[in-house]
């Protein structure tokens, strides 16, 4: 029986694929990474078609290697870049176009592999990361949610902020950080507070979405892991610093305990079938407990980090992805 092969789609400087690949590597797997950024000017990408329809795929590097596709036994989503155009195309209109091109054909070429793909398929996986569909899907299994406006109008925001006392945070609705181009910096924009001095320019909501939602009181925060049917639930006692109490991704792990969390079999059951309906292999799932005990659903996170909450925790986290790809063989 052949071993098994595993197709990683990732950029270089990542640790957590080189993790999970290290377990694999060492349970007999052969393991092929492969970054679309790199494409078209380090790899070639050759697709044949029968005249029966059958696919014969093909990934070539530069004659040195050949990969072909059926051979994969299962391919992980972790952390692509997206093709970059050959440094020969001087115009940027047709720079733009071919960049566009590539990343249409490699889209279409892992939509129809038939081996299992970590954490879904991309159409599947990015329509599930949508934050309205989540939270309304969340209200729907039975999840406590926060009362949430998503608006582009200033004055349903000021009407909202009264509502709540100026207890509110803002969010962003998508992509949580803006790169600036030319000088290469990004910009972060976690979950904040809403201040006075943000009151003053909130007319700019016109011209871009905002999620606003009621700050609710936090006993911890949850980070649920879940990996096929496994779950891994952390508490982070994100309220012991100023710094985390608002968003704990801003990370005072010197200070903020993590520890492994159980959670009550009813919303462990309701976690699995969130992940279910969404489709995913693979998701964090970022929960609030209440000092009353409730569970508040913010956001599921169909690709995640979690080696910080492995190694605060010692949640195997990364032998349990291992294992779920070495199963699709």
């Amino acid at each position: 029986m052949p071993s098994p092969h595993v197709l990683v789609l990732t950029g270089e400087d990542d640790p957590h694929a080189d993790r999970v690949c290290a377990l694999l590597a060492g349970r007999g797997a052969r393991v092929t990474v492969f970054d679309p950024g790199g494409f078209p000017v380090s790899w070639r990408v050759e697709v044949g078609y029968a005249a029966d329809g059958r696919m014969t795929p093909r990934l070539l590097r530069g004659g040195a290697e050949e990969i072909a596709l059926d051979t994969v036994t299962a391919l992980w989503w972790r952390r692509p870049t997206p093709p970059a155009p050959h440094p020969e195309i001087t115009d940027p209109a047709v720079a733009a176009h071919a960049a566009r091109e590539c990343q249409s054909l490699l889209s279409d070429l892992w939509e129809h592999l038939p081996c299992p793909q970590l954490p879904a398929r991309e159409s599947v996986w990015r329509r599930s990361g949508q934050k309205a569909s989540q939270l309304a899907l969340a209200a729907e299994l039975g999840f406590a949610v926060p009362d949430t406006l998503i608006t582009t109008d200033p004055e349903s925001f000021f009407e909202f902020h009264e509502r709540h006392d100026g207890r509110v945070i803002t969010k962003t609705f998508h992509i949580p950080f803006i790169e600036r181009v030319g000088d290469g910096l990004t910009v972060t924009r976690l979950s904040e507070q809403v201040s006075p001095r943000d009151l003053a320019y909130a007319d700019g909501l016109r011209f871009c979405p905002m999620i606003v939602q009621e700050r609710v009181d936090k006993r911890l925060e949850l980070r649920v892991t879940v990996v096929g049917r496994r779950i891994f639930a952390a508490e982070i006692h994100s309220q012991v610093s100023n710094r985390s109490s608002v968003d704990w991704r801003r990370y005072d792990t010197r200070v903020t305990p993590h520890r492994p969390h159980r959670l009550p079999d009813d919303v462990a059951a309701r976690c699995l079938t969130l992940m279910e309906r969404l489709g995913l292999a693979y998701g964090a799932i970022d929960l609030i407990l209440t000092p009353e005990g409730r569970h508040v659903f913010l956001e599921v996170n169909p690709n995640a980090q979690w080696l910080w909450v492995e190694h605060l925790t010692g949640l195997p986290i990364s032998e349990a992805i291992c294992e779920h790809l070495l199963r699709g063989a």
